[in-house]
């Protein structure tokens, strides 16, 4: 199993997680709550990428989680901005 495949699945799995906890409890606020998991996974994963200690791919494996945790957090934003269309308007307030 490379590095690859067992470092970034981590990261996904805690921006699928922090997703969920967001849709459930954030409600209409959740604008103000993607951002904040974005910055918490995006620290996961490089203390996962650094505790490593392999230089070979590190670009790679960055890439590849903070790639994968874009597209959940971008999923989930269009998800909940359907479901509060509400929450849309204070941006432009």
């Amino acid at each position: 199993m490379s590095a690859r495949s067992r470092s970034v699945p981590p990261v996904w799995l805690a921006a699928l997680l922090g997703a969920v906890l967001v849709g459930v409890f954030a409600g209409d606020r959740f604008l103000t709550w993607i951002p904040v998991v974005a910055a918490a996974v995006l620290l996961l994963t490089f203390v996962i990428q650094l505790s490593l200690q392999r230089k070979e791919g590190l670009v790679n494996r960055i890439l590849a989680s903070v790639g994968g945790t874009l597209v959940i957090l971008g999923v989930t934003t269009v998800v909940l901005s359907l479901l509060h269309p509400d929450s849309l308007g204070r941006l432009f307030a």
